[in-house]
């Protein structure tokens, strides 16, 4: 059975490798290069920091995978509004296990008072991520035509979001 828990420092090594697949491999992140464990182990700091989710799926001691948010935008104003983001290894892909993890990153989310959880996905081919995201509730805002190149090509962002608790109805303070 697997299970989605809280990140803890012993996963660093794992996430960081299922994250590198993702860069070298993938479209759904922008980034070139994979990040060291190092680096991995501070944007988790920074997450927990904050006291935003940083959550894995975890199956027979085997982590399949991992989910975070963190803020839109670093100014104040955007305190109430985080991007996901959602990665799984290789072989935990096709078995609704990103739909858990996104499940349980948003009710994280909204228990720590996120108000909106923003998609921001990486290529408008990435149909994996576009119905996940779309299965948990998230409504298309928009697309970034061309907006990042990787693989030789020119890739498209789309934007998604989901309104969590009150959203906008009330004052968050």
């Amino acid at each position: 059975m697997t299970t989605i828990r809280p990140s803890r420092d012993e996963d660093i090594e794992a996430i960081t490798a299922i994250y590198a697949h993702h860069v070298l491999h993938g479209t759904g992140t922008f980034e070139t290069e994979p990040p060291s464990a190092a680096d991995m182990a501070a944007r988790r700091a920074d997450v927990l920091s904050k006291n935003l989710p940083f959550l894995v799926a975890e199956q027979d001691g085997e982590l399949l995978g991992f989910a975070y948010c963190n803020w839109f935008k670093p100014r104040p104003a955007y305190r109430f509004s985080a991007e996901d983001s959602i990665y799984l290894a290789e072989a935990a892909r096709g078995q609704g296990l990103g739909a858990r993890l996104l499940a349980a990153l948003t009710q994280s989310a909204e228990s720590v008072g996120v108000r909106k959880l923003i998609a921001v996905i990486g290529d408008s081919a990435n149909a994996g991520s576009i119905g996940v995201h779309r299965g948990q509730g998230f409504a298309h805002v928009g697309v970034l035509k061309d907006c990042g190149w990787k693989f030789g090509q020119w890739r498209d962002v789309v934007l998604m979001e989901k309104v969590l608790g009150e959203g906008s109805s009330t004052s968050p303070e």
